[in-house]
């Protein structure tokens, strides 16, 4: 009778408790009401509802955790298309350099490679508005740059080395998004696959390259998921079931709205057995964590590179009735052993945002005795071998980041775009040269000089274009204050940061980084000749981890980690 009389007692507090709080919620509904009416009645102007309300939506979702976020119809469209594999615009990609927006290099086959922009352009005037100078943010460049398929958008470029600004009507278009960047053998057994974003057609991809290794003898894989911010939930639990066995726990996700779902391998497994690398470094986020943290806790495959990013939050969108979407962290996902992955963001999300500083700046990145978790709990993997919750996915296998080949001289070649910028001007210069005398990568990769005059001919282009020029005139569209104006930003900047003996600059940073420097041009050189695989079957011979997973995979590290793999 006792035990009873307590039980229907707990009850009834429980349920009070949850009326009280229902209270609580609806009295400040009201408050917010009484707000609103005051506003519309007592105010002396007619108030913006729309814009005060999304600004209220938006600093409340911000006080939840840094990953629950508010966005118009438009916002949602723009974050949702390198997910769903397109989006039409004018095809390039961009960087903001000294408050500029400079041409990292433009989209294969899209509308502005097809008008001949090229990488080291600088777009100062969108239609007729000057966009150099005034602190333009990546969020409206895109606003300005993207739109229907169709739709034109004029710019105005500047390109070093020409007197006037050119102008360009650029016609959008669909630009397509690719999740697999590259896939090929690293050696005559080892494929290597890198995947840079969990999207709609990324198992896709991913089958293809596996059509095209498997035939060419590979038994070991590579997946390098460096950088990989994540997307897709279900694209990470159907990658992750590409190398479980069946019914191995891949994922769980709990919260107190959202009773705990399990996910598991299934049969169709396609690399179940041979040898499983995985990349990761502080980038890797979200889905690359959950398919990192499933391989790593079943014992299935080695983790090689820094710890991973440490975001265990679940969003799912909520469309509103004006069309805008509330992105709500409805859940935690945890690893088979049970970790859940993501840092604290008890200090807020301006700090929370700071993380990687933080870690360049504890030595974290340098050295695996510097990492420090929230909270290093313990859990076993199959095998027994112990693994850390507290904050990201580490590595059973540390690589530090290199900096010893990093040196001011290559700082300024990559800031100024100078490596793409050339090559693209010695391709278009060279093009049926080049075809002609190498037929295919292979016979480019073993027999094309990187020194002599190749080299020679980037250094001459490069001092040229390190000297800074004067933006003399363009009568059609800018007045003098705006001339004014690109030239501090173009010019008068540059030449502050730039010292004026190009020749000791470039010793110097040659014998700091001139093996860095020649893989880059190299590197470039083969993408642009054939595609991007071809930059990473360059660029992987001189990284570190990818030599650390082939060394790994021919010696005992597997064996002595006891690493399934039959």
């Amino acid at each position: 009778m006792r035990r009873t009389a307590i039980v229907i007692f707990a009850f009834g507090f429980i349920a009070l408790s949850t009326f009280a709080q229902r209270a609580i919620k609806e009295d400040y509904k009201l408050k917010f009401d009484d707000v609103l009416n005051l506003m519309e009645t007592k105010y002396v102007e007619h108030p913006e509802f729309e814009k005060l309300i999304d600004e209220a939506i938006v600093a409340m979702v911000k006080d939840l955790d840094p990953h629950s976020e508010y966005m118009t119809a438009e916002e949602y469209k723009k974050m949702s298309e390198p997910l769903t594999g397109n989006f039409e615009g004018i095809g390039v990609q961009f960087n903001i350099l000294k408050d500029t927006i400079a041409v990292v290099s433009p989209i294969s086959g899209g509308p502005s490679e097809k008008l001949g922009i090229r990488s080291g352009d600088k777009i100062v005037v969108i239609e007729d508005t000057v966009v150099a100078g005034i602190g333009i943010k990546n969020r409206d460049v895109i606003s300005k740059l993207r739109g229907d398929k169709g739709t034109k958008v004029r710019v105005k470029i500047y390109r070093r080395g020409v007197k006037n600004l050119i102008e360009y009507t650029i016609v959008r278009d669909k630009i397509p998004i690719f999740s697999v960047d590259a896939s090929y053998m690293l050696n005559e057994e080892t494929g290597y696959v890198k995947v840079n974003r969990f999207a709609q057609s990324t198992m896709e991809e991913f089958h293809e390259a596996l059509d095209e290794l498997e035939p060419l003898g590979m038994k070991h894989l590579v997946l390098d998921l460096r950088g990989n911010s994540g997307g897709y939930l279900n694209t990470a639990i159907q990658l992750s079931d590409e190398f479980l066995e069946d019914k191995n726990l891949i994922v769980y996700t709990e919260g107190i709205s959202n009773p705990k779902r399990e996910s598991f391998a299934t049969s169709r497994g396609r690399f179940e057995k041979g040898k499983l690398v995985v990349l990761i470094d502080e980038g890797s986020a979200s889905a690359s964590e959950i398919v990192s943290g499933a391989i790593q806790d079943h014992d299935r495959g080695l983790i090689i590179g820094r710890r991973s990013f440490g975001k265990g939050l679940v969003q799912r969108p909520f469309k509103l009735r004006d069309g805008s979407t509330l992105k709500l962290t409805t859940a935690r996902y945890y690893t088979p052993a049970g970790r859940c992955i993501q840092r604290s963001y008890e200090g807020g999300n301006d700090e929370y945002r700071k993380e990687g500083q933080r870690r360049r700046d504890n030595g974290e990145l340098f050295s695996a005795d510097s990492i420090h978790l929230d909270e290093q709990e313990e859990f076993l993997t199959d095998n027994k071998r112990k693994v850390y919750g507290g904050g990201g996915i580490l590595p059973d296998l540390f690589i530090p980041l290199d900096t010893t080949e990093n040196s001011e001289f290559l700082r300024d070649l990559l800031s100024n775009g100078l490596f793409y910028q050339y090559i693209n001007e010695y391709v278009d210069a060279n093009r049926e040269e080049l075809k002609s005398q190498y037929l295919d990568f292979e016979t480019f990769d073993a027999k094309f000089d990187l020194n002599g005059k190749f080299l020679d001919d980037f250094f001459v282009f490069a001092e040229k274009e390190m000297k800074p020029k004067k933006l003399t005139e363009d009568a059609d569209v800018l007045n003098q204050k705006q001339l004014q104006t690109l030239d501090k930003v173009l010019v008068n900047d540059e030449a502050a940061s730039q010292p004026q003996d190009f020749a000791t600059r470039k010793q110097e940073g040659m014998e700091t980084s001139g093996k860095l420097i020649k893989t880059r041009l190299k590197a470039l050189l083969a993408r642009t000749l054939w595609k991007s695989e071809e930059f990473y079957r360059v660029f992987n011979t001189e990284d570190d981890a990818v030599g650390k997973a082939i060394k790994s995979i021919d010696d005992k590290t597997f064996r002595k980690l006891k690493l399934s793999y039959n």
